[in-house]
């Protein structure tokens, strides 16, 4: 089971995995830039490059995450801003030997047109992987239901993955919280939902789990994160029962939890691996 947590920049990329190895992680997800910002970073590559090397001789994986403003279904005024943002993301993270670069699915635009987010959505990707040619995947990653409710269902990320012109450049991010809080997964009907994942094909293209619990109940549309083993209304069992199944067990699970509300994320790693680790 690989398990780790989002780290921090600030010592530059090989500070982050080395972060990642004194919190006892085998995985790790970073802001590749200012998190608040869509402007292009000149990068240090010898840094990158360190990065990749240290990870491989630690058996570490990393994922990158775009900056909070970044949407596929950007305003007219920042498309190119947007556009710009995602390729430098995406270089940043390759040149990290990173899985892939982690965006939020994007938002209704129209009350009108109920496709038109899906349009746009689509050309942004294309026109951004049609410049792309590392390795690095864009990763899809399922709403919690607010701002019109897109992206929260399997079909839709899925589908909007076939469509694109490059579908073997998209995987996709699971993020727990953000499918209880949306209803697509209750913790009763784990079942079903790995079922339809499987009919759909949606968990050969998973590259990442973002393992939070929620600190709203399910259905409620609201993005907020709690710790996996206190203050959430998912409980160890039912996350236990998800990511511990044979559709999604091998797939590196990063946690996105508080780590300033009693519990650091060293120590929610070290518990997680005492707790499911030596589980079959």
């Amino acid at each position: 089971m690989r398990v780790g947590s989002h780290v921090s920049i600030r010592n530059g990329y090989l500070g982050a995995a080395k972060q990642a190895v004194a919190n006892q992680a085998s995985a790790f997800q970073y802001f590749p830039k200012n998190p608040r910002s869509l402007s292009v970073k000149s990068f240090d590559h010898d840094d990158a490059l360190s990065c990749k090397e240290f990870c491989g001789q630690n058996d570490i994986q990393s994922v990158a995450h775009t900056p909070y403003s970044t949407s596929l279904t950007p305003s007219k005024d920042k498309v190119e801003l947007t556009y710009a943002s995602l390729l430098n993301d995406l270089e940043i993270a390759d040149a990290c030997g990173s899985i892939g670069v982690v965006v939020h699915f994007g938002n209704q635009i129209s009350d009108v047109d109920p496709l038109a987010s899906y349009h746009l959505m689509l050309e942004m990707l294309n026109r951004v992987l049609s410049d792309w040619g590392g390795s690095c995947k864009i990763l899809l990653e399922n709403n919690a239901g607010t701002k019109g409710g897109l992206g929260t269902t399997l079909e839709e990320l899925v589908q909007v993955r076939n469509l694109c012109d490059y579908p073997e450049k998209i995987g996709f991010c699971l993020d727990t919280c953000h499918a209880f809080a949306s209803g697509l997964w209750n913790g009763e009907n784990t079942g079903g939902v790995i079922a339809k994942g499987e009919e759909l094909g949606y968990w050969r293209d998973l590259d990442v789990i973002h393992l939070n619990n929620s600190k709203y109940p399910t259905g409620s549309k609201k993005d907020r994160h709690a710790n996996i083993f206190k203050n959430g209304y998912i409980t160890e069992k039912q996350l236990e029962l998800f990511v511990m199944s044979s559709a999604l067990r091998n797939v590196p699970l990063i946690l996105e939890t508080p780590d300033d509300e009693g519990i650091a994320h060293k120590d929610e790693i070290q518990t997680l691996m005492q707790t499911w680790g030596k589980k079959d």
